[in-house]
């Protein structure tokens, strides 16, 4: 976990340097949402948002209302966890018509389907469908995501078993999230990412 952070936290240094360069641009217009992810969402998470680096959360086929409300927190500094110093200074240049056209850009591309067939993906599918509470209720039968809860089907293995440890130890805020982590051991988590993820 101590190595994942360290290339999370030099990765995003490398992205931060190229996004202070580029200026603040107001407006949500598609081709300013076009030119604000080619000149800086694309340096970690890819132009259509199918994020190549394990630590970056994938975009594509995002929920765009859940976009907004964690761009709208990263922009208030009201999240505390690895990505979340480099994601605020990125969100402090967005205004909110912005935001939601990033959302909505991220929203309409392709998403990446689970990898069918991990190791532990038949308890990772128990625990999603049938946990207590069931992951299924707030993220969608099928992990697509609702406005409230993200879209976790086909996201990178390394980043839900960040995610998940960051809401267990409440390094990470959500208060939903950290009383669902706190139950879950190293092995479930493993077994959640081997259902979901796709690597």
């Amino acid at each position: 976990m101590k190595n994942i952070l360290i290339v999370a936290l030099a990765t995003a240094g490398l992205c931060l340097t190229a996004t202070l360069g580029v200026a603040a641009e107001s407006g949500g217009k598609p081709e300013a949402v076009k030119a604000k992810v080619a000149a800086v969402c694309q340096n970690c998470h890819g132009m259509q948002g199918d994020s190549a680096i394990p630590t970056f959360p994938r975009l594509n086929g995002q929920q765009a209302d859940y976009v907004v409300g964690q761009l709208k927190s990263l922009r208030a500094h009201k999240r505390a966890d690895t990505h979340s110093l480099y994601m605020g200074k990125v969100a402090h240049d967005l205004d909110d018509p912005m935001i939601a056209g990033l959302a909505n850009y991220f929203a309409v591309q392709k998403p990446t389907q689970p990898q069918i067939g991990g190791a532990l993906a038949g308890e990772g599918e128990k625990i999603f469908a049938n946990g207590t509470p069931s992951c299924a209720a707030c993220h969608g039968m099928h992990g697509e995501g609702t406005a409230m809860a993200p879209r976790v089907a086909g996201q990178h293995a390394n980043y839900l078993r960040m995610a998940l440890g960051a809401f267990r130890s409440k390094l990470r805020g959500n208060e939903t999230m950290q009383s669902v982590a706190k139950n879950l051991s190293d092995q479930q988590i493993e077994a959640l990412a081997s259902y979901l993820a796709n690597d």
